[in-house]
């Protein structure tokens, strides 16, 4: 099943089993973040992407600039292993994996969560690829990607479960927006979707097409 199929279909069984008003609600919160987002700080296509070297789920770093070396890097910015969302895409991009290294590429998956956390989501998902753990969200914010909840989806969250105190280590309440980059050797963004709906992710056939693109330029 293609990712956005799956996507839809999960959010239309959300929808309908939620509380009264919640789907309501949430939708209007995207809407808002929507409206408001400020995409032009996100890196365009041709820009160079920011350097950064960050912990993975068994305490390896990992850094872009060695993960360039190697080739083309797809980069992609999830909110946590409590969205089911996120794991929804990560799963398929894992089924995608033989074909994005059959196009030279590899693959980094970035959240603000705590280490464990992201170790809990390669665990669940049966992720092969690096899965690394953006405390603060310091990298996130050099690529645009940050902002803070508003109290009332803050209070949302936390009726669902979701503490995201406990989660990511802080009190920020800050998530970065879903974001996946291709990025070509040389550092430079060769595709980007970034996409304040969390609902909707970049489908692996684009980040291939993006791939095999940049190994011929």
């Amino acid at each position: 099943m293609a990712l956005e199929q799956e996507l839809a279909d999960f959010n239309a069984k959300f929808e309908a089993s939620a509380p009264p008003g919640a789907a309501a609600f949430l939708n209007t919160k995207i809407e808002e973040l929507s409206s408001g987002f400020p995409f032009d700080r996100v890196p365009k296509p041709g820009d160079l992407t920011p350097e950064f070297s960050l912990p993975g789920v068994r305490g390896e770093t990992i850094s872009l600039l060695e993960a360039l070396a190697s080739g083309p890097v797809v980069l992609s910015f999830y909110r946590g292993a409590w969205c089911p969302y996120c794991n929804i895409q990560l799963a398929a991009y894992e089924h995608a994996l033989p074909a994005i290294a059959e196009a030279g590429g590899s693959l980094i998956a970035i959240s603000p969560q705590k280490p464990d956390g992201s170790l809990s989501m390669t665990e669940k998902n049966s992720l092969t690829f690096d899965v690394l753990s953006d405390t603060g969200n310091v990298v996130a914010r050099k690529f645009g990607l940050v902002y803070t909840l508003p109290d009332d989806l803050k209070a949302a969250y936390s009726s669902f479960g979701v503490d995201l105190t406990a989660i990511n280590g802080d009190d920020s309440w800050e998530l970065p927006i879903p974001a996946t980059f291709v990025i070509g050797r040389n550092g430079r963004v060769q595709l980007v979707h970034a996409e304040a709906d969390y609902r909707k992710r970049l489908a692996p056939e684009a980040i291939v097409a993006a791939l095999r693109a940049a190994e011929t330029a």
